[in-house]
C-alpha cells in the first residue's frame, strides 16, 4: 500500500487491539481500505498506530479470523475479497451471448451513478474534489495522447472517484461490484464507443460536466450530467449495433451481386 501514513491515527485507547480492529474495520466500511489492498509492514504499522508489535499482531490475526484479511506468506497481509463476485464466470459468458442485458446492466448504473452524482456534489470533500480533479487531467491526457488503454482506466477511475466521494458506503461496496465488471470488459467495451463518430470527444465533455456539476455542489446539475452521460452510452451502442446488422446484410447482397 503507498503511502499509508495519512491513514492511520495514533492508538489512545485501553483496549489496544480492539482500537487497531475498530479503526481499520472503519476504514473498509468507509471504502477507504478496499480489497485487495495491502496493509504496510507489521513494523510500520506498529509505528503508525504507536501500538506494540504483540498487540497489533493480536488484532491482525482477530481480523483474519473475521475473513477481513488475507495473510499471503511471503507478500503480506490483504484486505480481503468482500462483496463477493456479482456473476460466476459461466453466468458473465451467458450474458456475453446475449448482449440484450448491456441495456439492463446500463439501467442500472444510469441510476446508481445518477445517485451517486447527486451526493457527491453535497458531500464532496475538497480532498474527494482533487482526486476527481486529478483524474479528469489523466483523462484529458489520454484522450490527447490517443491513448486507449489510459482512457479506459480513468474513465473506471473516475466514476470509482465519484462513488466515492458520494461517502455512501453501501453505494462504495456495490459499485465496486459493477466496476469490476466494467474492468473485465463483461459489458462495456470503451475502444468500440469511442469508434463511433467521435464519440471520445463527447464523452470526456461529458465526464467534465458530472466534475464541474459536483464542484460547484449542484445536486440536480449533477445527477442530470450523470443520467445524460449514460444515455449517451446507450444511444451510441444501439446506433453502433444497428449500422453492424446494416453491414452484414449487406455484405450478403454483395456477394450475391458477385454472382449475378
Amino acid at each position: 500500500m503507498d503511502k499509508p501514513r495519512a491513514i492511520f491515527d495514533p492508538i489512545a485507547h485501553d483496549s489496544v487491539a480492539d482500537a487497531v480492529i475498530h479503526q481499520i474495520e472503519t476504514m473498509i466500511v468507509n471504502g477507504i481500505l478496499k480489497e485487495g489492498t495491502r496493509l504496510p509492514s507489521e513494523r510500520e504499522m506498529s509505528e503508525l498506530l504507536e501500538v506494540s508489535r504483540p498487540k497489533l499482531r493480536e488484532a491482525l490475526k482477530q481480523l483474519e479470523d473475521d475473513g477481513l484479511l488475507q495473510v499471503k506468506h511471503g507478500e503480506g497481509s490483504f484486505i480481503a475479497k468482500l462483496t463477493g463476485t456479482a456473476m460466476t464466470p459461466a453466468f458473465m459468458d451467458l450474458y456475453a451471448r446475449h448482449p440484450e442485458a448491456f441495456y439492463d446492466y446500463l439501467e442500472y448504473r444510469r441510476e446508481q451513478e445518477s445517485f451517486a452524482a447527486r451526493l457527491a456534489a453535497e458531500r464532496a470533500t475538497q480532498t474527494d474534489k482533487d482526486i476527481i480533479q486529478g483524474i479528469l487531467d489523466r483523462m484529458d491526457a489520454a484522450h490527447e495522447a490517443n491513448d486507449l488503454e489510459a482512457s479506459k482506466i480513468a474513465d473506471i477511475n473516475f466514476h470509482t472517484a465519484i462513488v466515492d466521494a458520494s461517502n455512501n458506503s453501501t453505494l462504495i461496496h456495490m459499485m465496486a461490484s459493477i466496476y469490476d465488471l466494467t474492468k473485465r470488459g463483461v459489458f462495456y467495451n470503451r475502444n468500440y464507443l469511442r469508434s463511433i463518430d467521435f464519440a471520445g470527444s463527447q464523452l470526456l465533455a461529458q465526464h467534465h460536466a458530472i466534475a464541474d456539476a459536483i464542484f460547484a455542489g449542484n445536486a440536480e446539475a449533477a445527477a442530470k450530467a450523470a443520467r445524460d452521460h449514460i444515455d449517451f452510452v446507450e444511444r451510441s451502442f444501439r446506433i453502433g449495433h444497428l449500422r453492424e446488422e446494416r453491414e452484414k446484410v449487406a455484405g450478403k447482397r454483395k456477394i450475391l451481386w458477385g454472382q449475378a
